[in-house]
């Protein structure tokens, strides 16, 4: 919502998206008396409609870039975790892209933070244990660190304003509205709370799905998931569980998007996580940076190859 001392303009950056609507479309006759609304329903059936097929057909996830490093601080520059240009999908199947590379002021993030008292929960013994294999390996491991989740948020920017009527609680001569939006986003560091040795709160595998106890019990649903991850399981039982996944893949909610093990409560649920950081701290309360190193997790994402990359490492 925005307004000005000098115009009369009422604007909702809120995404019909997030309401999950059905696949209704307008129908036009003429002489049909239109205005803004179906213009809107209009464009928001066929994002709805994309949304749709890319939730399905990819998941949500990293698409390409999008690689997560620490800067440490420079004579020119703060220290920052930067995040480098490329594109992800979100949990509503929106596409978000960063056309460059975006940071976050480690320091400002972490004085923040430290004033909500947020960092104490966040800061774990052996945390070497809720991060990839890969980001393990080479690396000298802190003893203990605050640990944080990167998160892509999308976010629609307003742009542009035009003369229209007025609308809302305003009369005016000199009404104008928002004439464009921009498809932008948002970047967020979050501390991490209440992780455990089984609750690493790190998105689920693709396909990865859970079928009601009535149906499966927990050794079936195991065993399942082991065909699917295993390329050397029997054949039979590896096409059998690609079945179930598609059968029980479809999910629809007229409620609010249920939220991932990623997310936290404050984090929107349609947001992307795209790292995992450690930052190591001394023993104390409140916490306190030990050195200015930085350990970056980029592998504990949602990756989403597209089918060139996948053919190429396929051997076709």
């Amino acid at each position: 919502m925005t307004s000005s001392t000098n115009t009369a303009t009422t604007f909702s950056t809120a995404d019909p998206l997030t309401r999950q609507p059905l696949g209704e479309r307008p129908v036009y006759a003429t002489g049909m008396l239109l205005d803004a609304q179906d213009f809107l329903d209009e464009q928001t059936y066929h994002r709805g409609q994309l949304a749709r097929a890319l939730g399905a057909v990819a998941g949500s996830g990293t698409l390409a870039g999008l690689r997560v490093q620490h800067r440490p601080e420079t004579a020119t520059g703060p220290e920052e975790i930067q995040v480098n240009a490329g594109l992800a999908v979100d949990r509503l199947g929106r596409l978000i892209e960063l056309p460059r590379p975006a940071c976050l002021r480690v320091q400002r993030w972490w004085d923040a933070e430290a004033a909500r008292s947020n960092l104490q929960q966040a800061d774990y013994t052996t945390p070497g244990r809720f991060i990839s294999a890969r980001a393990q390996a080479g690396v000298e491991l802190p003893a203990r660190a605050v640990v944080a989740d990167v998160f892509l948020r999308f976010a629609a920017c307003p742009r542009g304003l035009t003369p229209a009527f007025a609308s809302g609680p305003f009369d005016a001569l000199n009404a104008v509205g928002v004439s464009r939006l921009r498809d932008a986003y948002e970047l967020h560091l979050v501390p991490r709370r209440n992780l455990t040795d089984t609750g690493l709160g790190l998105p689920l595998r693709a396909g990865a799905f859970t079928l009601p106890v009535d149906q499966e019990t927990a050794e079936e649903a195991l065993a399942r998931e082991a065909a699917m991850d295993n390329p050397a399981a029997d054949a039979a039982a590896r096409r059998a569980a690609l079945q179930d996944a598609v059968l029980n893949g479809y999910h629809r909610t007229a409620d609010e998007l249920p939220r991932g093990p990623e997310h936290t409560p404050t984090v929107d649920a349609s947001a992307v996580f795209i790292a995992r950081v450690l930052i190591p701290v001394e023993p104390a309360d409140p916490a306190v940076r030990r050195g200015s190193a930085v350990l970056v997790d980029n592998h504990s994402r949602r990756f989403l190859p597209g089918l060139g990359v996948l053919a190429r490492w396929t051997g076709l």
